[in-house]
């Protein structure tokens, strides 16, 4: 597979500018094997991380709005503020989301699958 150009560079500068996108790229890291473990399938491992890479997709477009709004200038706007409150807040309710199919794939494989007893 070829990464274009832009891929690759997008993807340096906000880890080296953004540490919240470090600290994701970390948990994600650490998530992986998490995946592997609790996962039964190909789907529920495509799941479990596909999750925590939107997660990440966020982390992108909220750096991306971030320097977008301070390219325009460090005078302090309502629009501006709007705009980084409602990046922020994509990215939060992104992880609630990604939380909250971890949490399924948990209570499934672990509370909701108890054997059945059949008389």
């Amino acid at each position: 597979m070829v990464c274009h150009p832009k891929f690759l560079a997008g993807l340096s500068r906000v880890f080296a500018d953004e540490a919240a996108f470090r600290a994701q790229c970390v948990v994600l890291l650490l998530l992986l094997p998490l995946a592997a473990g609790l996962a039964r399938s190909a789907l529920e491992f495509s799941l479990l991380v596909g999750m925590w890479l939107l997660v990440l997709a966020g982390e992108l477009i909220n750096s991306a709005i971030e320097a977008a709004i301070d390219r325009v200038g460090p005078e302090i706007h309502p629009l501006s503020a709007k705009a980084k409150d409602a990046g922020s807040a994509m990215v939060l309710t992104l992880m609630v989301l990604a939380g909250l199919v971890w949490l399924a794939v948990i209570v499934d494989r672990f509370i909701a699958r108890a054997p059945t007893q059949t008389y």
